[in-house]
């Protein structure tokens, strides 16, 4: 089956590492050109030297993407390589911590939302008008915790949650000519979850034992039927699906990528 990206210019936010970089050397590899946006130099620079090597061009817009100025700077710059042309859009950055709610203060609520759901709907506020003139394809990376909230990280699973409301209100707007989907990873072992701060060592105080038990704590309580962590490609693969043309019926969707951690029918 043929995917029919090659040559398509597609953008990924949180591109440099974990499942952004699966995902731009995903599409590389079926010759699509690919835009990173990010913070990350030392990151995207690694991710476009797998992006070459799979024989594809890549570029990188870098700024703060908790901003509107850093996504407006580095989503022009990443874009301007490739004429300002866009195809697909991959909102997939994001960051958190594992706080109970009485942790978490107002600030801490404002800078999980800034990043994790205002930068998408700020790309989406850029790309649309480009799209809207040639279609295109928006994707957007959500989470298992924005259908099943679990108790912690409250506030990670309720700006995941908005992505999802903002996916469904997108594809209903822009439809038919844009097509717009979201995937909801389960507990994926990419540096989200490994670096200073990230979820495992957060995790591991907030459940007061060393990060790596902590984690396959959690994962016990969580009963995940395929009994262990997704890798970032497999979330990617379905990324890839969602923006070629196999398929090409499917908007509004959300796509669980989660080893079976939903329960729930719909």
């Amino acid at each position: 089956m043929k995917t029919n990206l090659e040559g398509k210019i597609v953008a990924i936010t949180g591109g440099a590492t974990g499942i952004g970089r699966a995902t731009a050397v995903a599409f590389a590899r079926e010759g699509a050109k690919v835009a990173l946006i990010d913070i990350d130099k030392a990151g995207c620079d690694e991710t476009v030297a797998l992006i070459e090597a799979a024989g594809s061009k890549a570029s990188v817009g870098l700024g703060d993407l908790s901003t509107g100025d850093g996504v407006a700077t580095a989503t022009k710059a990443a874009l301007d390589r490739f004429g300002g042309v866009l195809d697909v859009l991959v909102n997939n950055v994001g960051s958190g911590a594992v706080r109970s709610f009485d942790q978490l203060t107002d600030e801490e609520w404002e800078k999980t939302f800034q990043l994790n759901f205002m930068s998408y709907v700020r790309t989406c506020r850029l790309a649309l008008p480009i799209m809207r003139e040639r279609g295109g394809v928006i994707v957007n990376n959500a989470s298992d915790l924005a259908r099943q909230p679990e108790p912690v990280p409250v506030d990670y699973g309720a700006s995941k949650s908005a992505v999802l409301a903002l996916t469904k209100s997108l594809a209903r707007a822009e439809a038919p000519k844009i097509r717009v989907n979201a995937v909801a990873p389960g507990p994926v072992w990419t540096p989200f979850w490994s670096k200073p701060g990230g979820f495992a060592e957060t995790m591991g105080k907030f459940h007061n034992m060393p990060p790596k038990q902590a984690v396959e704590h959690e994962m016990s309580l969580r009963q995940l039927p395929l009994g262990r962590l997704g890798e970032p490609e497999e979330v990617a693969n379905v990324i890839l699906f969602l923006a070629s043309d196999l398929a090409s019926f499917v908007t509004s969707s959300v796509w669980g990528v989660d080893g079976g951690s939903v329960r729930s029918i719909i």
